[in-house]
């Protein structure tokens, strides 16, 4: 049985998959399972990925699922997998050639059922890491703490365990919005186990921070269930204040754009939901405003 499967949700990106597929072909270990879960796209994914089939190289599974969204896809890989370890590789980015290779012998090494699994380093395509180099004698951290104690910026590569991912509920599925956060999951696991630090290139990825931060502002316009729910999980889980107050702030503006105004008793803070009113409803015009200029550009 292969050790580890790398699963990509993917919606009408056929025109760049072929990177994935080249860099697991190029894998210096070959103990892994691609699993490609298409969420619902309409160009030619299916037919390209029955070609990759075909050709035998490298174990794949294939799944069509109507369109849910990012975390519709992850919540189905994590349903299908039944690898020890899991990693998600997006469809326009691809692995260094010892991806595979260096978390499984990282794992064989450390790994216990104590961990969640380990986090590892993405980089630009010229091999900048995105962010920080974890410290040099951090053997391991939770995510959070990570980001908030460590204070490392920059995204990472996650490899989780599946026993781990499966013991925790699926993310929500909301009518009519197909986002949903996937830290919301990632902070619950904080609470009861840590990250293995494997100070290792494994992801390159293109990276542009100006469509990120445009794409944010219209993912909160049109996904307020999803970002919402994922304000409760970190005001439910986070170890950190500064997480709690912004969570909850957040938590406001979302209250405020979905126009449910009773939102006050949905949390476990509703004095402080009403101490901070003032800024989540600021932050409920920002939005707002945002996305208009955004429209108009």
């Amino acid at each position: 049985m292969k050790r580890i499967t790398v699963f990509t949700p993917t919606f009408n990106r056929a025109y760049c998959l072929h990177q994935v597929y080249e860099s697991l072909l190029r894998q210096s270990c070959q103990d892994f399972i691609w699993l490609v879960v298409d969420d619902g796209s309409t160009d030619n994914t299916r037919e390209l990925v029955q070609s990759w089939i075909d050709e035998r190289k490298i174990e794949i599974h294939y799944v069509y699922q109507n369109n849910l969204g990012m975390h519709g896809g992850y919540n189905t890989a994590y349903s299908m997998i039944d690898t020890e370890l899991n990693v998600c590789m997006d469809s326009d980015d691809f692995f260094t050639d010892q991806a595979i290779e260096k978390i499984l012998k990282h794992w064989d090494e450390y790994g216990n059922d104590s961990y969640a699994g380990l986090v590892g380093l993405d980089a630009t395509l010229d091999g900048k890491v995105l962010g920080s180099w974890f410290p040099q004698d951090l053997k391991s951290a939770t995510l959070e703490d990570l980001y908030h104690k460590y204070k490392i910026n920059g995204d990472k590569k996650l490899v989780y365990r599946t026993a781990v991912v499966k013991s925790f509920p699926p993310y929500p599925i909301y009518p009519g919005e197909s986002f949903v956060p996937l830290g919301s999951l990632y902070v619950q696991i904080d609470k009861q186990y840590e990250l293995l630090c494997l100070n290792e290139i494994l992801c390159l990825v293109e990276y542009m921070e100006d469509g990120s931060t445009r794409n944010i502002f219209r993912q909160y316009r049109r996904h307020p269930r999803g970002f919402r729910y994922s304000r409760v999980i970190e005001l439910q889980y986070s170890g950190y204040t500064i997480v709690k107050i912004k969570a909850l702030i957040h938590f406001i503006a979302n209250s405020l754009q979905l126009k449910e105004f009773n939102y006050f008793g949905k949390n476990k803070y509703p004095i402080l939901t009403y101490l901070f009113f003032p800024l989540g409803l600021l932050l409920y015009f920002y939005i707002k405003r945002k996305n208009k200029l955004i429209a108009k550009t």
